[in-house]
């Protein structure tokens, strides 16, 4: 038998557990998986290395509108040539109207923005800020049987939040149609009675972006959006879980039979609060939402990861320049934290640092880092030909490095960013090759030719059938 490919000889991560064979790829598909597969126009040698699934990194922000006078750091091809650097070879960024837009011309519009520029595939959430017969009852439907199967909805940000009411009629919308809804939890009237006390009372710098959204703030919210899922009889994923409070508050609602999922995020199991606190302005560079927490809440979220209470692990990628009057330094921040661009760069070190922190130090398995990495999202998200190496998939395999140790730095990244909030963090274990449906985009971090990526439309959630 004859093949397009052969990867020989790495450590093959695959759903029935980890095994050394080849993989064999036929017209971008995994078609065998075995020992002395044959002949193939190309043999790649992966001995000592370990072959994953393609990162599918299903929380990020791309070429998103951020405010007046503000500019996201990556529009599509810096963002997924960023991911292919970092082993991901899927994401899922998120479609924000426009004023003006309807819900079907903002995602024309983002369509529009991806087509031929994409170094990875990718595939678009919703956001849903505006609750009106037509985003209800017309451009939702239409959208999700166009296969955009998850839509997102906030309870902060203003403009953005949604109350109560408006959140259980797009949860509505989702049970009949059979859509996923995403929540940001956090509680918008309690941030502002903060900020505004904060402001007062004098307080203005990046670090009270942290204060004046402490644990209760998301603890509330998250317990809130977990009994509206309750009432409307819908599952729901709540996104970056930032702390301890928030996994019980998951927790406590599973155990009464809701089906809730969870996100976590890099930030949270190796960024404080502290870093809003450094000197001058460089606390901006770790303004997010929710924002880092304390040392005991990265062990809290580490028991979640090990014990199986995270689904998803994603990066949240959502960059600003910071050097830059359209990034962090817009006009105002410096004067109050509530004017700092909210986000953080991270598509491309989220794997590396998962790696090294979860796998390498012994905390979870191989099979765990790719559950939570690319099959999980895979399944939640409605990717039927992606997220395992297995035969009849999509063959998005990354190759990874278990034994290089390096520190992150700017200067090696692929993002738009200026910065990395990880500058000199070191890690152990690195992607040194991404192929995306059998075409290799990536080798030990060079791109390897023009953008070969497009949108994946999406199916019903598998994971919740």
């Amino acid at each position: 038998m004859s093949f397009d490919t052969v990867i020989k000889g790495a450590r093959v991560v695959a759903p029935g557990g980890v095994s050394v064979c080849d993989i064999g790829i036929e017209n971008g598909v995994i078609t065998a998986l075995g020992t002395s597969l044959g002949e193939a126009a190309e043999v790649i040698d992966a001995g000592g290395l370990i072959a994953m699934p393609g990162g599918i990194d299903s929380h990020v922000h791309i070429a998103q509108p951020s405010g007046p006078g503000v500019e996201m750091a990556d529009d599509f091809t810096s963002a997924t040539r960023s991911a292919v650097a970092g082993g991901n070879t899927t994401v899922l960024p998120f479609c924000l109207q426009e004023d003006g837009q309807t819900l079907r011309e903002a995602v024309a519009a983002y369509h529009a923005k991806a087509e031929g520029n994409c170094h990875c595939d990718v595939s678009f959430h919703l956001i849903v800020k505006t609750v009106d017969p037509v985003t209800l009852g017309q451009d939702l439907p239409a959208l999700i049987h166009a296969g955009h199967t998850s839509f997102k909805v906030f309870m902060t940000y203003r403009g953005m939040a949604l109350s109560d009411r408006e959140i259980l009629e797009v949860m509505a919308v989702a049970r009949e149609q059979n859509a996923l809804v995403m929540v940001h939890a956090e509680n918008e009237d309690a941030i502002e009675f903060l900020r505004d006390k904060a402001e007062r009372e004098g307080n203005t710098d990046p670090a009270y972006h942290a204060r004046t959204r402490p644990v209760p703030v998301e603890r509330e919210a998250t317990h809130r959006a977990i009994t509206l899922a309750e009432v409307a009889d819908v599952p729901l994923t709540i996104v970056h879980v930032s702390n301890g409070e928030a996994l019980e508050e998951i927790r406590r609602g599973r155990a009464r039979g809701a089906k809730v999922f969870a996100e976590t995020c890099p930030q949270y199991v190796t960024l404080t609060a502290d870093d809003l606190d450094r000197a001058g302005f460089d606390g901006a560079k770790y303004v997010c939402s929710p924002p880092p927490r304390t040392t005991d809440d990265w062990e809290n979220i580490w028991s979640g990861i090990v014990g199986g209470d995270f689904e998803l692990f994603s990066s949240d990628h959502c960059p600003f320049r910071f050097d830059d009057s359209a990034g962090k330094d817009v006009p105002g921040a410096r004067k109050s934290f509530r004017n700092i661009p909210n986000g953080i760069p991270g598509v491309e070190t989220r794997l590396p640092i998962l790696f090294s922190e979860g796998v390498v130090k012994g905390r979870i398995s191989l099979e765990r880092f790719a559950a939570i990495t690319a099959t999980n999202h895979a399944r939640l998200y409605g990717l039927k030909s992606k997220g395992a190496i297995m035969v009849g998939m999509d063959a998005d395999i990354v190759l990874w490095d278990p034994e290089v140790t390096r520190p992150i730095q700017q200067a090696d990244l692929h993002h738009g960013s200026d910065y990395t909030p990880w500058e000199g963090f070191e890690v152990t274990g690195w992607p040194v090759r991404t192929i995306l449906r059998g075409r290799t985009v990536m080798a030990d971090g060079t791109l390897t030719g023009a953008p070969a990526g497009g949108h994946v439309a999406r199916g019903a959630p598998e994971i919740l059938l």
